[in-house]
């Protein structure tokens, strides 16, 4: 049997996909879709961006952005990360989301998308610019912090619920893993 080698999908081409309905990204030419994440993972996301708006009301360092929000990381990547945070003078802010690449990006794994995340998506945001990267596990409530720009293929640090740790991109604020990690 003959197989038909199809052309990867660019972002011309995902930008035609409907604003409705389920969330599409575009990750190295081919198209995924993933329903919508389950509760706990919404709570973190949402508890991550709460700090970040929180510090910038006192710090506008840049911008804070949940999902979806596409990033547009080059002709055949263009991702919905679950937090994203664009400094002052990163200026890849558009009408549409962000073309090019965040200072900042939080992944919160879920079971269908996870493989994505840890291999796929890790290396796009690497190639692409994004200098730190969080991959937050709500199975064991533990964040990987990967610092791209200097080794993309192992976490700097990895921390749990019952840690308190700082991030370079945001000087002076003090994350609390169980304020990550908190239910609502």
């Amino acid at each position: 049997m003959n197989s038909v080698q199809m052309a990867p999908l660019t972002v011309e081409d995902y930008r035609l996909l409907p604003e409705t309905g389920p969330r599409y990204q575009l990750i190295e030419g081919d198209l995924f879709m993933a329903p919508a994440p389950n509760r706990f993972h919404q709570n973190i996301a949402l508890n991550v961006a709460v700090i970040l708006y929180n510090y910038l009301a006192k710090h506008p360092v840049g911008s804070v952005f949940t999902a979806p929000f596409d990033v547009y990381l080059d002709e055949i990547n263009a991702v919905q990360p679950d937090v994203v945070f664009v400094a002052k003078g990163n200026d890849i802010l558009t009408a549409q989301g962000a073309s090019g690449a965040p200072d900042f990006v939080v992944e919160v794994l879920s079971p269908k998308t996870a493989h994505l995340d840890k291999k796929s998506k890790r290396r796009v945001y690497a190639r692409s610019g994004v200098k730190e990267l969080w991959l937050i596990d709500p199975d064991t409530e533990t964040i990987h912090v990967y610092f791209l720009q200097k080794d993309a293929e192992k976490p700097a640090k990895v921390y749990g619920a019952r840690d308190t740790f700082t991030s370079p991109t945001f000087p002076t604020l003090k994350f609390k893993g169980a304020a990550i990690f908190k239910p609502q």
